[in-house]
């Protein structure tokens, strides 16, 4: 269709149906096709591709899409294809030169699969293969959004497996000891299982060769196991690496005990482009108690655990081993509509101009880690990435503090200068007021000037990230001053008619009321700062 004179066709976005055997996603949903439309382009779905997703045509249609009648129809029709899977050879072969892929293809996986686009003259972009240590790329970033799924379904599996509660409860048929359940591995996938099995209950534990996720761990109510080997484990792109066997024999030996103590064993373990390490061995099976659970996350990449079928829960020595493929796909709603997100967001990058039709700009990071077949010629892998500029060295701690009394600090208590003539100063009103006052004025305000200098000293040694926790506590703790105002409004001695002009008592009453809101006020905003550090 044709906007203006100079204005480019709006180029069609194809969504076919998934033919992977079990897949049950769909690369877009109803509420994203209407932002593609508003980005320009037009979109048309192949007719089912959302019924097992529990997305109707109708939906759809209603969004703004247009609905082919068959595979073969969308992909000649679109310019862009949306993907879940890799194509097959089938799918391959409907395609046509100019066209653009878009999908998890896997390259490094599928080199035949490459072959075959590369003939096709297309250009392909692989989600995987985002640099996914890019800040701004983490919205499109589809391999966390189905890992996080993943590893919410793998804890939901588990617990249908497992027969029993997760929870500890005391009932008037006994008592019923909380579930002990162990991940290995703790990256998005694993993360999300922890915050799923510690929200329902069960005792977690965890364990990475990454020892910096141990905090990420406990924060999620669980508790860092240690390798007793002292390695580091961080690998480039925010994977692990793959360990020196003198670490992989200690953790084995630490998973040999986790196996006997748990109930429940969830494994994350997997590197891109290599096998799935073997990390459960079948005597560690044997081990473990009946009625026990082994989830293996990496199953289609041949499986952490030695008696995984993948595909398939099975049942060895008395442990159900649960070896899925598809736990993203069984919750396919809701991982199509992370997964459309991720699309649409990157469909942004690729169409800033806002008119229909994308340009894969190569000179751009985050478009050209994902491009890896362009017009036809494979570009992948891309190049490393610049290394990242060094930062600025800290300032020596002497020359900060000698530059801090010379009265150019941005912060903390005055300078030793201006501290002087400031005292000098209140020294001098403090004896003009004393001069003319009354006896008794002097004592109260002499309390009052001292609870002002310690007050200061106190707040501005404080590290300034805790400046709000310690006022309002110090706030409620001051509000005894309510004290002195309930004093001001009852009479002065009991028995007697005697009792404050009516100015001094509406005078108390109000500070009465202010300082109740500083109070309460005050203990409030300590309790919600203390609730972000609670689970």
């Amino acid at each position: 269709m044709q906007t203006g004179d100079n204005a480019p066709t709006p180029q069609r976005i194809g969504v076919p149906r998934e033919v992977f055997p079990g897949e049950k996603r769909v690369a877009t949903v109803p509420d994203v096709v209407a932002k593609l439309v508003k980005l320009g382009f037009a979109v048309v779905v192949e007719q089912g591709a959302g019924d097992l997703a529990d997305l109707s045509d109708a939906a759809f249609l209603e969004a703004g899409a247009t609905i082919a009648p068959n595979a073969a129809a969308l992909w000649s029709g679109s310019d862009i294809v949306f993907k879940v899977r890799a194509p097959t050879p089938d799918e391959v072969a409907l395609m046509h030169e100019g066209q653009t892929l878009i999908g998890f293809l896997w390259p490094a996986q599928n080199p035949d699969l490459m072959q075959q686009l590369a003939a096709k003259k297309v250009t392909a972009l692989s989600i995987d293969a985002l640099p996914r240590t890019l800040s701004r790329a983490q919205k499109m970033d589809a391999l966390t959004s189905m890992a996080g799924v993943s590893g919410y379904r793998a804890v939901v599996e588990a617990a249908n497996a497992f027969g029993r509660f997760f929870n500890g409860q005391i009932t008037a048929a006994g008592k019923v000891p909380p579930a002990k359940v162990f991940i290995a591995g703790a990256g998005v996938a694993g993360l999300a299982a922890i915050g799923a099995a510690a929200s329902l209950g069960a005792i977690v534990r965890a364990n990475d060769t990454r020892a910096e996720v141990a905090d990420q761990v406990v924060s999620l109510g669980g508790e860092f196991v240690k390798v007793d080997y002292e390695e580091e484990g961080s690998g480039g792109g925010g994977y692990a690496k793959v360990m020196s066997e003198g670490f992989q024999a200690a953790q084995r030996e630490m998973y040999a005990q986790q196996a006997k103590e748990c109930d429940i064993i969830i494994t994350t373990a997997l590197i891109p482009g290599k096998p799935a390490p073997r990390l459960i061995t079948a005597e560690m099976v044997k081990s473990m108690k009946p009625g026990s659970v082994i989830v293996d996350m990496a199953a289609e990449q041949g499986g952490n655990c030695e008696l995984t079928e993948p595909g398939k829960a099975v049942v060895q020595h008395g442990v159900t081993i649960v070896g899925y493929t598809d736990l993203a796909s069984r919750m396919a709603r809701q991982s199509s509509t992370l997964y459309g997100t991720n699309l649409f967001r990157l469909t942004e990058e690729l169409c800033k101009t806002k008119d229909g039709v994308i340009n894969v700009n190569m000179a751009d990071d985050a478009i050209r880690g994902l491009t890896v077949i362009k017009d036809g010629e494979i570009t992948w892998p891309a190049p490393p990435l610049p290394a990242a500029a060094a930062k600025p060295a800290a300032k020596p701690v002497a020359a900060t503090e000698k530059k801090s009394a010379h009265g150019h600090g941005s912060s903390g208590p005055l300078p030793a200068k201006t501290l002087a003539i400031v005292f000098g100063l209140g020294a001098l009103a403090f004896w003009a007021i004393g001069a003319y006052a009354p006896a008794a004025f002097l004592g109260h305000f002499t309390v009052f000037v001292l609870a002002c200098f310690i007050g200061y000293m106190v707040v501005w040694n404080v590290t300034p990230a805790l400046h709000t926790p310690l006022m309002s506590v110090t706030n409620a703790i001051s509000s005894i001053i309510v004290i002195g105002a309930l004093v001001q409004i009852l009479p002065p001695e009991a028995g007697t008619n005697g009792r404050p002009d009516a100015l001094i008592q509406w005078m108390a009453f109000a500070g009465i009321v202010l300082t109740a809101i500083n109070m309460f006020g005050g203990f409030a905003v300590t309790r919600r700062m203390l609730d972000m550090f609670r689970k």
